[in-house]
């Protein structure tokens, strides 16, 4: 039984960094980090669409210096994750969703109704972090940018992953007519739910920016540690 590829925390942020700190091919980054190899290549070539902060592999301990050094050396080598990152558990309240990611949620939204009928709009509300005012409007098409709106899979958007998408399906199907428990109603009403929802995307870059912050550290002490190796030398 093949086993699923294991994948970075911030696969964008460490191709960044891999791109910026090591001799490793665009192929080889790609491929760690789960990325399209033109998307490695437009960071590179300082033309991506969003600029990230780079997340170095080795002080999170998903890759060793050596693993790279090895990589730099054979670029057939595959790099070997050495440490998988640790689940993050959902919480009470609704999915925060990057900004760069919300135009997508229509879109998401679209697909989940036409394919899943079965799944209540509470379900679909805590899946893709969004208001049931919302998905009331792309169902009956009074949304304001219905025209521009085309079903697409939220896997692929990035809206949820694909264990949490199969399983909202099979619970669905167990409870046809899309009963509610009664932990659905936690959201309360979408005023609420977008005050969760901002206070969630506030706490999340406050997290964002103190692990910069301590990456940055932890660079600045490894490019003094090296540059003091240099010297000995």
């Amino acid at each position: 039984m093949s086993q699923q590829p294991t994948y970075p925390l911030m696969p964008h942020a460490t191709a960044s960094w891999l791109v910026d700190n090591t001799a490793l091919t665009f192929e080889q980054i790609a491929e760690f980090c789960g990325l399209h190899i033109l998307e490695v290549q437009a960071m590179a070539d300082d033309l991506a669409g969003a600029k990230y902060t780079g997340r170095d592999p080795v002080h999170s301990g998903e890759l060793t210096q050596a693993e790279i050094e090895r990589g730099q050396a054979n670029p057939d080598y595959r790099l070997k994750m050495q440490r998988a990152p640790l689940a993050v558990s959902r919480t009470k309240g609704p999915r925060y969703t990057p900004v760069s990611k919300r135009q997508d949620k229509p879109d998401g939204i679209a697909w989940i109704l036409r394919h899943h009928p079965e799944i209540s709009d509470a379900q679909i509300s805590k899946l893709i972090g969004t208001t049931r005012n919302t998905i009331a409007a792309i169902r009956d098409r009074s949304h304001w940018n219905i025209g521009n709106i085309n079903p697409k899979d939220p896997v692929t958007l990035g809206l949820c992953s694909q264990r949490e998408l199969d399983m909202l399906v099979a619970k669905a199907a167990k409870h046809p007519g899309g009963g509610e428990e009664p932990g659905d109603n936690r959201l309360g009403s979408d005023r609420e739910a977008l005050i969760e929802e901002l206070r969630a995307q506030r706490e999340a870059q406050a997290r964002a920016a103190s692990e910069a912050a301590q990456e940055a550290e932890a660079a600045a002490w490894l490019a003094a540690r090296r540059a003091e190796g240099r010297s000995d030398s």
